[in-house]
């Protein structure tokens, strides 16, 4: 499954790292794509969309699916 969410508030590299790293350790995620001037994230996996979100937030970013 892919799955892409919109993440506000990233503006350089680290946080990109941030937000990638937050949702590797999501479980069931497999691969993370980060975009901070698209402003999403598609992550591909069986991950809840919910747990994606909050792993997002819980970095300091707003996440919405």
């Amino acid at each position: 499954m892919s799955e892409t969410i919109t993440v506000e508030g990233m503006s350089c590299e680290h946080c990109e790292q941030t937000v990638a790293e937050a949702l590797e350790g999501v479980d069931g995620v497999t691969d993370v794509s980060v975009d901070r001037e698209a402003e999403t994230a598609t992550v591909e996996g069986d991950a809840d969309t919910g747990s994606l979100v909050a792993a997002v937030d819980d970095a300091g970013y707003d996440a919405s699916a």
